[in-house]
């Protein structure tokens, strides 16, 4: 089961800072960009992660890291150059979101 965290100013901060590390990295402009701490208590997933999710071009793009999102950097985020692999297949389907 997953559940959203506390909103803190310094959470909502955090949150703040992501997004925009995200827009920069992968030269979003004004694109929605969601940036999300989840808590996860099913066995085998990390209790505390950052799901990052924007539109690009037409697709969804998304990725994980697992950590609090006031522990994420710069530096844990994917390249550039990476963002054709985070793009989600038309055909991708999840029943757990």
């Amino acid at each position: 089961m997953l559940a959203f965290s506390k909103k803190s100013p310094e959470h909502l901060a955090a949150l703040d800072r992501v997004r925009e590390w995200v827009r920069e990295r992968f030269a979003l402009g004004e694109t929605a960009i969601l940036v999300a701490e989840v808590a996860c208590a099913v066995p085998g997933c990390p209790p505390v992660e950052t799901v990052i999710a924007f539109w690009s071009l037409g697709r969804r793009h998304h990725f994980k890291v697992f950590k609090p999102v006031a522990d994420v950097t710069a530096e844990d985020l994917p390249p550039r150059w990476y963002m054709g692999a985070l793009a989600v297949p038309d055909e991708y389907q999840c029943e757990c979101c």
